[in-house]
């Protein structure tokens, strides 16, 4: 089956499988902002950089738009990505799953899925919605779990599905939360209620935990 086009915007770094559309349907940006996946691989490449022994920040280089950040974690029994890089590169070291904490940066998740063989994990009420239904998902999950010693938690807020990760000590919460210097705050590009709620949620599932964090990842 011949594989089927595929475009990225270079003001957010949305990915568009199909062909190119009049416009980004994330962030609006007209088409000639709007570039083939093939010319993005050419301009663009994924840097990895360590954040610990296991876990490695992942980064087009030269900044893509407003991408999001993605995470390599090594658990005891493979290897996740939290979340995709938008730029499609084929010298990365191979994973075995990508998941994500919500749908609005699938990134080149297709692409690494059949060079890798990676299996593709999301919540189920971020599959459905109209962004995320033309990339393929391997398991839709709608429960918390811990695998491996990745754990995944529904928290909701920012979009209904949205997920942090847990590994060790190390808590990754994209973008529904934001550094400003030394503070965190919520992300303002969503539902205010619900992403408020989303925070008690998450200071209720921290202090359950009853045990500090080295790092928290986010965009």
């Amino acid at each position: 089956v011949p594989e089927a086009p595929q475009h990225v915007c270079l003001v957010c770094g949305y990915n568009m499988i199909g062909e190119c559309p009049d416009s980004c349907p994330f962030c609006g940006a007209r088409r000639d902002r709007i570039i083939t996946q093939k010319e993005c691989a050419k301009r663009f490449r994924v840097n990895a950089t360590a954040v610990t022994a296991r876990v490695t920040h992942l980064a087009s280089r030269p900044a893509l738009g407003y991408e999001h950040a993605a995470y390599r974690v090594e658990t005891s029994n493979r290897s996740f990505w939290i979340d995709c890089p938008c730029v499609f590169d084929k010298t990365l070291d191979p994973v075995d799953v990508i998941t994500f904490t919500h749908k609005d940066f699938l990134g080149a998740s297709n692409l690494y899925r059949s060079a890798f063989g990676a299996k593709i994990w999301i919540n189920e009420r971020e599959a459905a919605h109209l962004l995320a239904q033309s990339f393929p998902f391997d398991r839709k999950f709608s429960n918390d779990f811990s695998e491996g010693g990745m754990e995944a938690h529904h928290v909701g807020g920012h979009s209904p599905g949205f997920t942090v990760y847990i590994a060790g000590s190390i808590l990754f919460v994209c973008d529904l939360l934001y550094f400003r210097g030394n503070h965190l705050i919520f992300n303002p590009h969503g539902p205010k209620g619900p992403t408020q709620k989303a925070g008690v949620a998450l200071a209720k599932l921290l202090r359950g935990k009853g045990r500090a964090f080295s790092y928290v990842c986010d965009v």
